[in-house]
């Protein structure tokens, strides 16, 4: 799936055999070489660099993207044959912020993974931080978390990851507690979406891109927070 967290898997139907191809933010291909990629695909035939002679393949292909790939097509920024040649089976990933119940599974991994490759014994991580973990937004997805477990270990001084050892950033505080103002999450989040359809004329593609998630997602986030499109639009 993509590291990113957020995204799309497109799997190719028709690929069977021994050589699987997996091509990472597809979305962001030049035309030039999605041609390239299409005519590969189709003729099942490649030529190595510097290569006389065609090489029959059969190959598995999975692509990655955190575009919506569709609209991508439906703009020209991207191929539609292209998309529909590999779009026969599509998996949509959440972005890590919604599915929180990952993370703790997640951070364990990538703190044996980043104990391992710094050579140090850090074997575990504290409550006060996991819970720091598991209450930011998460911008940056499962790459985030990722680089920020690396760091953690890496100014570990014993075998557990404690709060000092995360960026400030997750350590700063959510709510004022020196005063009676609480910040409510869901109405923000709201608002955010009402003024984005608002400003984009009520066009989910735009709004979406705009606000950095898929049109899955946003759909999603309207059924939450009851949005409705207005009627006669």
């Amino acid at each position: 799936m993509p590291r990113s967290g957020g995204g799309s898997l497109l799997l190719d139907r028709k690929g069977r055999g021994s050589l699987t191809l997996f091509l990472d933010e597809i979305g962001e291909m030049a035309p030039t070489i999605q041609a390239k990629l299409l005519r590969a695909l189709q003729e099942r035939e490649i030529r190595k660099v510097g290569g006389e002679r065609d090489i029959r393949v059969n190959p598995r292909v999975i692509a990655a993207t955190n575009r919506d790939l569709r609209a991508t097509a439906a703009g020209g920024a991207f191929r539609d044959d292209l998309y529909f040649r590999l779009g026969a089976f599509v998996i949509t990933v959440p972005p890590l912020r919604d599915r929180r119940e990952e993370i703790p599974a997640l951070t364990h991994q990538f703190l044996r993974a980043a104990a391992l490759h710094t050579k140090k014994d850090v074997q575990g991580i504290s409550a006060e931080a996991m819970a720091l973990l598991m209450r930011h937004p998460r911008p940056g997805n499962v790459r985030e978390l990722e680089h920020t477990i690396e760091r953690a270990v890496i100014l570990a001084h014993t075998g557990t990851v404690g709060v000092r050892e995360l960026p400030s950033e997750l350590r700063a505080p959510i709510v004022d507690t020196s005063s009676d103002e609480s910040l409510d999450l869901e109405q923000h989040e709201r608002n955010v979406i009402q003024r984005a359809f608002e400003h984009f004329g009520w066009n989910r593609t735009r709004a979406a891109k705009a606000l950095k998630i898929s049109t899955v997602t946003l759909w999603r986030r309207m059924k939450q927070h009851g949005i409705v499109e207005p009627q006669g639009r």
